[in-house]
């Protein structure tokens, strides 16, 4: 076929469809299309929980931080909390109002991506490496209704896609629910290639939580407040600078110094990612080992604790003997980018039609 004809055969393939890529967390939903638009939003869903909150809030559903800020009004929903998407009858949990938030959180950062009336909207939804690999049917269900063609990938998948970094490469990506480890290859991973752990953003909350109110105990919070404390102070480092925070004592805003509380919950997921990559390194072909050592990505929410590159670096020099890692440059649309690109990428045979 000549050039032009491939060319024309791009253009055919591509006419009418808007492409997307979706990076489902547990904390941010993020989404790149192929128009251009690139936006975010925290992945919470509420509905009103009687008439008297559908009054006041004027809305039969809320997204986003507009739904964190009135959540005592809400039914409040999380769909992808602890990095999977509830989906089994056999749970205590409210399965049929997790999905249906998981479907309209889908349907809204869909909305957000302004796709055309007359448009088909294919997209690729990248989701935690758990997620992806053992709920993939409740996954595809939730984006049944807004998608007409579908494929799902691994988080650290996407990132590592979006870079063209498909060979001998480990990625890191630290999310609120899971941390995800993936190991590239030069083929499309496998399971064996995967590993999630719950060492992640939600863990950092409470671990700062438990060691605030074990040497304030006259502080008072909540893990949101602390949640939003280390979102702007999270550091590794040794010379990171004193953070001291206003809580309230007895409904008086009240100095405390938490800085090597900061410090300490921070760096307590350094030690299980390390564990991981070690498991990784172990099991992959002795010739390429060190090659991985020296290519690791950290991405995610999560990479944005200060200093946490050179922490993994430390770690790892002192359990494998080396160990470099590169934090990427774009942590809130490093996988939607990448699933973007898998998304123009791939051909027809990978798609799964959902209508």
């Amino acid at each position: 076929m000549s050039a032009d004809g491939k060319v024309g055969e791009a253009v055919k393939k591509d006419q009418g469809v808007l492409y997307m890529g979706i990076d489902l967390g547990t904390s941010r939903t993020s989404v790149a299309a192929s128009n251009g638009v690139r936006t975010t939003l925290s992945s919470h869903v509420g509905y009103p929980k009687d008439v008297v909150a559908r009054k006041l809030l004027g809305k039969e559903v809320l997204y986003g931080d507009e739904a964190v800020e009135h959540r005592l009004s809400l039914r409040f929903y999380r769909p992808l909390a602890a990095g999977v998407l509830k989906h089994s009858q056999r749970t205590t949990d409210d399965v049929a109002g997790n999905m249906q938030a998981a479907a309209d959180l889908i349907r809204e950062i869909i909305r957000l991506g302004k796709p055309k009336s007359d448009e088909l909207v294919y997209g690729v939804i990248g989701v935690p490496a758990q997620a992806a690999i053992h709920h993939k049917e409740a996954i595809l269900k939730a984006a049944r209704e807004s998608l007409d063609s579908v494929m799902l990938c691994s988080e650290p998948f996407a990132v590592a896609y979006g870079l063209d970094m498909l060979e001998d490469v480990l990625v890191i990506d630290i999310g609120a629910g899971t941390t995800d480890l993936c190991r590239m290859h030069g083929t499309m991973p496998e399971e064996s290639d995967q590993l999630t752990n719950t060492f992640a953003g939600d863990y950092v909350d409470e671990a700062l939580a438990e060691l605030v109110r074990r040497k304030h105990p006259q502080a008072q919070f909540t893990t949101r407040m602390i949640k939003e404390l280390k979102e702007r102070h999270a550091s590794v480092s040794e010379a990171m600078p004193p953070v001291v925070v206003d809580l309230p004592v007895d409904g008086k805003p009240t100095a405390f110094d938490i800085t090597e509380e900061m410090r300490t919950a921070c760096r307590s997921i350094v030690p299980p990612i390390v564990q991981g990559l070690s498991q990784l390194i172990a099991t992959f072909d002795p010739e390429f080992q060190q090659r991985l050592k020296n290519r690791v990505l950290l991405a995610g929410g999560g990479s944005l604790i200060k200093g946490l590159d050179l922490a993994i670096e430390a770690e790892m020099k002192q359990r494998l003997g080396s160990g470099k890692v590169l934090r990427i440059d774009e942590p809130v649309y490093g996988g939607a980018n990448g699933a973007l690109k898998i998304a123009h990428d791939m051909p027809a045979e990978y798609w799964e039609k959902l209508k």
